[in-house]
């Protein structure tokens, strides 16, 4: 009996991947961001500043977290956001069903 995988399925668990489409210089920002759910902005800039605290010497791990983050296939699902995860308001809800008021008996 043999087994077939899809390539396109949903790991069971979180993927540290560099992205083809958000990325500014290898993608290594946008990664983590979307690994630990934050901001790659947020990431970048937490980046800037450690490299400058340490001297340069956080700019020597980018290289390292390039080499060793493999890039996100070209096949792999979008990356799911706020916008596509959430159902607009106006479309879920649904009024209230109207209770009949003390005394209204209905049609006669």
């Amino acid at each position: 009996m043999t087994t077939s995988q899809n390539p396109t399925a949903q790991a069971p668990y979180k993927q540290l991947r560099r992205p083809t489409t958000d990325r500014m210089i290898a993608g290594v920002a946008s990664g983590l961001g979307r690994y630990f759910d934050a901001d790659p902005t947020l990431v970048r800039v937490i980046f800037a500043v450690v490299t400058v605290l340490t001297g340069g010497l956080a700019a020597l791990t980018y290289p390292v977290i390039w080499f060793l983050m493999p890039e996100e296939p070209p096949t792999a699902p979008p990356w799911p956001t706020a916008a596509t995860t959430a159902a607009p308001a106006a479309a879920t809800t649904t009024p209230a069903p109207t209770m009949p008021v003390h005394g209204d008996r209905g049609p006669i």
